[in-house]
Parts: structure tokens; C-alpha cells; sequence
């Protein structure tokens, strides 16, 4: 059977091994083709291949579900569920997306994009099942690092309070978030997979079986033999009420097969760990798990970048880790937070240049907020660097921890506006809402790379919370210093261009778009002013309300949400609702 000809995972009913290897020898050559070619998610996803044909295999789809955390592991889902001619449209305007989508396939029955969320939905799911009197199964698939979520722990601990509810949690252990992993669960989950006792077992046991007919029966002994030789191997799932088995080798179909057979046979909350390896099958990836966890395009032969015409400026993320860096050499009070997003947000440069200054909590973004108010309350300047989509998880804290107190914690949101092909789990869209009606919080959004290195200076200066949202992608390509940066004074904008039509007032990423519809409305005879807004909290009234009230007509332009949004606080500042206003988002 070619993978073409699967459209349903129930066709994988009665397969033999060695077709089944076939298949994945199929899903991993088009993942790799695919991403080659359009850019995605690569490691992730080849390294859960014989995990995802395995547990289908034992599951009845039709009436089964599977909740996937994150989601950008799930290639090999797709091309299960009848997306494989579809797939070469992945993370493209209306093609396949990315991550998780439930009004994209009948398969895809919980919509995720951001970690931890996947033992909750199930288990959610399980209950329903309950409720209804049905018999189907439900099963979540997380990775250990978003185990470290405070959430997956808070699944966890009602799920085993819950001793009658069938539940199977597939703990997908290959030691890395995007970078490797941090804290205190992954180090017991690799004491798991490394104690001498359970190498020994798996060496010298699959050594010796290895010529005999497999069988649950025989996968049950060694499942004993693990238990007998080491007495803690799962103890702190068992003693949270799920029944442990593992570790399995994550690439070992028979023994993957046999041991979700016997899991399925349990009637009530069960984890089964699966050790596997990110990248598994293309051997570059493997060898760099964090440099191949995302790729753009690039050439399958070297696995390097395919060639993007001229060079480009540098991004946003690296010139404010650079920036960072070169402020936490003179200032030790400057700690730099990340929730396992390093390489992402720039972070990975403080890292190596200032390291005990460095701080990975995990995908943890509440303990990030509450552990960066109590580093402010005792006099360091925390930097909680962290995507504009993830910091929403941390609400709760940014109100209630940092800002009631009004401590000086600064909040570097990376990835704000829009990101494109990560589709919409991952927009950057709402933080100028969320944030503009914080008390005490303080709002601004750089124009370019050079004035981010001037907001860097502003905030850590500013005795209070204030956030610096800023976006994907590379900067402008202007001017940058390697020192003294000046700051910028708190609620002040920046006259740009004068005309007498129109006023243009942007902020952050839509003011170099601002000016050039400037000068498109000049070839129509129509003179617009245009205003750097900076601040989107506090705003420059001062300077914005007289322009306003001089010309008459005002555009907003911004990129985020208009409920909420920069455009509606300009609006309801004083004597703003006396103008002719147009908000663009």
C-alpha cells in the first residue's frame, strides 16, 4: 500500500510490521520533501512516526480520540487522515495548516498550537464519554517538555483522582522543547530512560528475544522485569493515581504495538512513555535537534538553508539579545527570562555571553511572570522575554503580581502582529489590547531596530512594569551603535512628516508603512502628517490631540486588534471622539 491510498487511519488495521515500516519509510521521505521545499516543523514530526502508526493501529478512529499537545508533531496525523495529496500546501494561504485544526479534519479533534493543553482536553473528553454511557477511547500525546506546564501537572493530578475514567496519556520523551529541556521533571524522566538497570534490560533482553516470535505475553515479562529490577522507574505517576508503563523504544513498532494493546486493557487513567528520537530518520537533524526543530526551506543533501537573494538585515529578536547582552555585562541587576524559547527570542546570545544572568523556567510563562515580580521586588531588573501569543497564558499574574504592585518587570514581547504560516494559534494580535487596561502598565513598540536599542535602555530604566512589543522578521537595516544608547522619555511620540489632509498616526511596525502611504497620497495631491506614536500607554496627547484638531481627519494605523486595540485608546483620550477617526488594523 502506498501512502497516497490512505485516506482513513483505519486502513492501518491488520498491516503487517513490515508494511507498516514501509508507510513510515513513505511519511517520513514526504514530511522531509514537503518542509525541504515550503519551510515548517522537521524534527518534531519524524520523530514520532512509528508512535503515530502504532497507537492507530490499536484505535478504531471512527469513534476514538486523540488530543495531540501543541501540535507541531502531528505531520505524520495528517498525511494519516487523507491530507497527503494536500500536503505540499502546508503553511500556506488555505492549505494544510501547521499545527491543529478541528474544522480542517474530523481527525483533528482538539485545535492546539500551545503546549500543556493536551491532558486536560482529553480527559475533559473522557468524562463526556462517561456522561454518555459510551465505551470509546480517549488519549492524550504530550511531549515531556510540555510536562513541565503548570497545567499538564494540573490535568494530571485530577485525571489520577479519577481511578474508574479510561485515559491513556502517551508521554512522547525525547528530552527537548525546541531546545533541550530544563527542570527538575525532565531529570527524573532521563534518570528513567538511563538507570543502569533498565539499559541492561533493554540491551541484553531484546538481544536474547530477538530471534524469538514476539508476543504481548513476552512484552508483559519484560514490562516485570523493569518494574522488579528498578522499584522507582514511573513512581511519581503511580503515586499521582496512573498506572505506568515504559519506557518503550519510541521507534520499535512490535513493541509499541504490543504495549498500547495492553494499555488499552486498563480501566482507568494509564501513562505509557515512549522514549523517542527528535529528527529520527535523517540523520542531520538528528545530530541538531534545536537547529532542525523548525526549518526554512533548504536543500535535503546538506540540510542547509536554501539561498534567499541578498542579505539581509539582522532580525529584531537577534539585535535586542545583542542589545541585551551588552547592557547585562555592565548592570548585574539585568536577569533575562525566557519560557524555552531561547533561540527564538534572541535569548540564546544573552545565554552564552552572560549566563548567570540567564534564566529558562520551562514552558512555564506564569512562574516566568510571578518568579520575574518577586527577582523586581528584591531589586533586579527582570527582562520576561516571551512571545506576544504565549504571554497571554500568564494574565492572571501580569495583573495581579506585577502590576497591582507595580513592580518594575519588563515585558519583551517577541512576535507580536502577524506571523503568517504559523497559523492562527500563534498571531500576535492581542497584547495591545490585553495590556492597555493593566493599571500601571506602560506600553511602547519600536519603529526600527535602532529605536528598539533605545526602548531596551527605556525600560530597564523605568521604575514600574512596561511592555516593548515588537515583531517577527528582520528590521529595516538602519544605522545601529554598540553603546550609549539614549532613552526615550515615557509617553512622548516623534513628528515625522507634516501635511495639511490627513493625519497618520502609527505605532511600531506600521510606521514605516505609514510614511509610505504618505508618499502614495502625494501622487494623489493629498498631504498627510504622520506621527511615531511610540507609546500606545501613555499616549502623546500633547502632541497628537492639536494635530488632530487641526486637521480633522485621523487614521490609526496599528497591528493588532481594533476592539481594544492602540486606535480605541486614541479615541477615547481626551477630546479624541471630536474628530472624523479611521482605525486600521
Amino acid at each position: 500500500m502506498h501512502l497516497s491510498e490512505l485516506t482513513h487511519p483505519n486502513q492501518l488495521h491488520g498491516l503487517s510490521i513490515k508494511e507498516l515500516q514501509e508507510i513510515g519509510r513513505q511519511i517520513r521521505e514526504k514530511h522531509l520533501e514537503t518542509v525541504s521545499t515550503s519551510g515548517g516543523h522537521l524534527g518534531p514530526g519524524l520523530g514520532v512516526v512509528e508512535l503515530t502508526l502504532a497507537l492507530y493501529q490499536t484505535l478504531d478512529l471512527d469513534h476514538d480520540k486523540v488530543v495531540w499537545d501543541v501540535g507541531h508533531q502531528a505531520y505524520p496525523h495528517k498525511l494519516l487522515t487523507g491530507r497527503y495529496n494536500d500536503f505540499h500546501t502546508l503553511r500556506q494561504k488555505d492549505g494544510v495548516c501547521g499545527y491543529l485544526k478541528i474544522d480542517e479534519s474530523p481527525f483533528d479533534h482538539f485545535g492546539a498550537g500551545h503546549a500543556s493543553t493536551s491532558i486536560s482536553a482529553a480527559l475533559g473528553m473522557a468524562l463526556a464519554r462517561d456522561a454518555r454511557g459510551e465505551d470509546h477511547k480517549c488519549v492524550a500525546i504530550i511531549g515531556d517538555g510540555s510536562l513541565t506546564g503548570g497545567m499538564a501537572l494540573e490535568a494530571i493530578n485530577h485525571a489520577g483522582h479519577m481511578p474508574n475514567t479510561r485515559l491513556m496519556v502517551v508521554l512522547n520523551d525525547n528530552e527537548m522543547s525546541i531546545s533541550p529541556n530544563v527542570g527538575a521533571i525532565p531529570r527524573y524522566l532521563n534518570k528513567i530512560r538511563l538507570s543502569p538497570p533498565m539499559q541492561f534490560i533493554s540491551d541484553n533482553l531484546e538481544e536474547q528475544v530477538r530471534n524469538l516470535p514476539f508476543s504481548p505475553e513476552l512484552n508483559r515479562v519484560k514490562e516485570g522485569m523493569k518494574r522488579l529490577a528498578v522499584p522507582k522507574v514511573g513512581a511519581v505517576f503511580e503515586e499521582l493515581g496512573f498506572t505506568y508503563m515504559g519506557p518503550v523504544d519510541g521507534h520499535n513498532l512490535e513493541e509499541l504495538i504490543a504495549t498500547f494493546k495492553e494499555a488499552h486493557k486498563h480501566p482507568g487513567p494509564v501513562l505509557v512513555h515512549v522514549a523517542t528520537t527528535k529528527g529520527k530518520g535523517y540523520a542531520i537533524a538528528e545530530n541538531d535537534q534545536v537547529g532542525y526543530h523548525a526549518q526554512n526551506p533548504f536543500d535535503l543533501a546538506t540540510g542547509k538553508s536554501k539561498p534567499s537573494g541578498k542579505p539581509k538585515p539582522p532580525s529584531y529578536s537577534k539585535v535586542f539579545g545583542e542589545t541585551l547582552s551588552s547592557l547585562a555585562q555592565n548592570d548585574r541587576r539585568i536577569i533575562g527570562i525566557t519560557a524555552a524559547m531561547a533561540t527564538g527570542t534572541g535569548l540564546d546570545i544573552f545565554q552564552k555571553r552572560v549566563p548567570d544572568q540567564y534564566v529558562d523556567v520551562g514552558i512555564a510563562e506564569q512562574h516566568a511572570v510571578t518568579l520575574a515580580a518577586g527577582l523586581a521586588y528584591d531589586g533586579m531588573r527582570p527582562v520576561a522575554t516571551i512571545y506576544s501569543t504565549f504571554l497571554q497564558r500568564a494574565y492572571d499574574q501580569i495583573i495581579h503580581d506585577v502590576c497591582i504592585q507595580n513592580l518594575p518587570v519588563f515585558f519583551c514581547l517577541d512576535r507580536a502582529g502577524i506571523v503568517g504560516a504559523d497559523g492562527p494559534t500563534h498571531q500576535g494580535m492581542y497584547d495591545i489590547a490585553y495590556m492597555r487596561c493593566i493599571p500601571n502598565m506602560v506600553m511602547m513598540a519600536p519603529k526600527d531596530e535602532a529605536e528598539l536599542q533605545r526602548m531596551l535602555v527605556t525600560g530597564l530604566e523605568h521604575n514600574g512594569p512596561i511592555t516593548m512589543r515588537y515583531p517577527r522578521g528582520n528590521g529595516h537595516g538602519v544605522p545601529l551603535m554598540d553603546e550609549g544608547w539614549e532613552p526615550l522619555e515615557i509617553g512622548k511620540g516623534e513628528l515625522l512628516r507634516n501635511g495639511d489632509d490627513v493625519l497618520l498616526v502609527a505605532y511600531g511596525s506600521m510606521v514605516y508603512p505609514a510614511m509610505q502611504t504618505a508618499e502614495l497620497l502625494r501622487e494623489h495631491g493629498v498631504e498627510a502628517t504622520v506621527v511615531n506614536a511610540r507609546f500606545a500607554k501613555p499616549l502623546d496627547t500633547e502632541l497628537i490631540l492639536p494635530l488632530a484638531q487641526k486637521i480633522g481627519k485621523v487614521v490609526t494605523m496599528e497591528e493588532g486588534c481594533i476592539m481594544g486595540g492602540f486606535g480605541t485608546g486614541l479615541l477615547g483620550s481626551p477630546d479624541g471622539r471630536q474628530y472624523q477617526w479611521c482605525p486600521s488594523s
